[in-house]
């Protein structure tokens, strides 16, 4: 190989690599904007002194919900006949969404339990705090200061669509939000509509929607904030990204383009 062929082939080769490069940024152009990946980025400044939560929701007791009801006292031995599991087999919720078997007291259609000793409790409509004050009561005339304990068991939350690891999560706390739910499934990917998600709720026999835009401040008055049992998340495409999966000759044809344009002017630029 002569002096100048090799002076001329790295002269190619740099001219090819910033048509390259040139290309790849052409195609990334059409992608997603930084500002569709920003989230409270709308809407009135963030106050500077301490809110007070004013929708922090009270949540209440539904068909089907699973309880965990669980009774102590000084004499250990006595208490045991009101607990239909023995000490310790009351297990937790993995995290992923996975879950170990569960004891607990399943309410009924007409929200309802029926606990050892003490009979039906009608516990439709209540908290867990006002479930465990009519435990305590219903106690009294058989333990000596009792202590008792009222959680859901399948507080589960749904997350699907455009994050990156979708699917059902058992949650211990009562207090979770939609930001709790997203960073438990990974976080929405680049291509997610962080402007409006969906969020399904069933409570009282009804089932309603309501929608969320993360980029903006005022998210947290939103009453779909905090979520209830069951809630349901779907965060829905950007229409770039059902553009790029329509179909092969669709997700190809920016590549075909910006080859064929680049082809065409290396062999250009190789003649000069």
């Amino acid at each position: 190989m002569t002096k100048s062929s090799k002076i001329r082939f790295k002269i190619n080769s740099r001219q090819l690599l910033l048509l390259y490069s040139f290309g790849l940024s052409l195609f990334l152009s059409s992608c997603v904007t930084h500002d569709e990946l920003l989230n409270f980025n709308r809407g009135p400044e963030f106050p500077t002194a301490p809110e007070a939560i004013q929708n922090l929701p009270q949540l209440t007791i539904q068909p089907d919900d699973l309880l965990s009801i669980r009774i102590k006292a000084l004499d250990p031995i006595a208490a045991m006949p009101f607990n239909i599991d023995p000490e310790g087999m009351n297990m937790q919720m993995m995290g992923g969404g996975g879950m170990r078997p569960l004891i607990g007291y399943l309410v009924d259609r007409e929200g309802a339990i029926d606990m050892p000793i003490l009979g039906e409790i009608k516990v439709l409509g209540r908290t867990t705090d006002e479930v465990r004050q009519v435990v305590l009561e219903k106690l009294e005339p058989f333990l000596n200061n009792p202590v008792v304990s009222v959680r859901f068991l399948n507080f589960r939350i749904t997350v699907l669509g455009e994050v990156l690891q979708p699917g059902t999560f058992f949650v211990a706390n009562e207090r979770v939000t939609v930001l709790d739910m997203l960073g438990q499934a990974g976080d929405i990917t680049p291509y997610g509509n962080r402007t409006n998600i969906l969020v399904i709720r069933e409570e009282d026999g009804q089932r309603e929607f309501g929608r969320l835009n993360i980029q903006e401040r005022d998210i947290f008055k939103s009453p779909y904030f905090y979520l209830q049992q069951n809630d349901v998340i779907y965060v829905e495409p950007l229409e770039v990204r059902t553009a790029s999966i329509r179909d092969q000759s669709t997700r190809i044809l920016p590549w075909l383009s910006a080859i064929t344009a680049l082809t065409t002017l290396a062999l250009t630029l190789s003649n000069i």
